[in-house]
């Protein structure tokens, strides 16, 4: 691993996947922890699967304050952890890790980062209709975070039935259903939020669903990408008059709460959004 990751200094926290060049962690999480003078280095560390168990052990040995991490080795580093919150458990997935006396611990940040923009629109959860696109492991954290603020019904649909299926056997909620794919311009109607948890669209022009489906949702509807991009599926759905939320407000509260866990300080997330916009637009440009 060549991120210095021998020198042994407690005051740095990483950012742990593969890739990772193209996170905007740093541009956000740095200048809140300049803003706070806490003297702490945020750090990118890639690390290829293979590298993962020599990764956490020198986080058991208080190599670093803690740790990120991103795809694809959130459900790899819940296997990995010493003890994990009751979030990470139903999620099965691990984005922060907090060293304690020689164990991990691990906990699932991006569920309240999910939900956190539709708490600022004070989206009444109780009759919320859902439809989630994808069933993977950004799924499942999309799933839980929605049935635990109350929902009303959630709906998954992918392409391979089967894997829809499993997720909701396994988290096992009367309000929880699995759909084909082909099945979501029947849904549309009675769905009040529609979030596109899969990859597809964060490069090039392709859609999780075809645009009529936009068309189809009710007067109010929210569209949700996890990306925190413009992607084909925000601009249809903008082009359509539907509201819509990318994954930036996502990214920023996600890391604020780690923050937290880290430091058990209080985030500065005024420093840290005002921070990630400027990132984002930058790389845009």
């Amino acid at each position: 691993m060549g991120d210095g990751a021998e020198r042994g200094t407690t005051h740095r926290i990483g950012l742990i996947g593969d890739p990772v060049e193209h996170s905007l962690s740093p541009a956000f999480q740095q200048p809140a922890f300049d803003a706070l003078s806490l003297g702490i280095t945020y750090e990118l560390w890639h690390t290829p699967a293979a590298e993962l168990p020599a990764r956490f052990e020198l986080l058991r040995r208080g190599n670093a304050l803690g740790a990120n991490v991103t795809v694809p080795h959130k459900e790899a580093a819940f296997a990995a952890m010493d003890e994990v919150s009751p979030l990470a458990h139903r999620a099965r997935a691990v984005n922060t890790i907090i060293p304690r006396d020689g164990r991990l611990f691990g906990d699932n940040t991006d569920i309240h980062g999910f939900l956190a923009p539709l708490h600022e629109r004070t989206v009444a959860f109780s009759e919320l209709r859902v439809l989630i696109l994808g069933a993977g492991g950004a799924a499942r954290g999309v799933v839980v975070a929605l049935l635990d603020a109350g929902a009303a019904s959630v709906a998954v649909a992918n392409r391979t039935v089967a894997r829809a299926e499993e997720l909701a056997a396994d988290l096992s909620d009367p309000r929880l259903t699995a759909i084909a794919l082909n099945a979501v311009s029947d849904r549309a109607t009675a769905t009040d939020l529609l979030v596109n948890s899969t990859a597809i669209g964060w490069n090039g022009t392709n859609l999780p669903v075809e645009t009529g489906v936009f068309r189809l949702l009710p007067p109010g509807a929210i569209v949700y990408d996890l990306t925190y991009r413009e992607t084909p599926f925000l601009a249809a759905a903008r082009s359509a008059g539907i509201e819509t939320i990318d994954g930036l407000p996502m990214l920023v509260h996600q890391g604020a709460r780690s923050f937290e866990l880290w430091t058990g300080r209080a985030a500065p997330v005024d420093v840290m959004w005002q921070a990630a916009v400027a990132a984002r637009a930058a790389r845009h440009d």
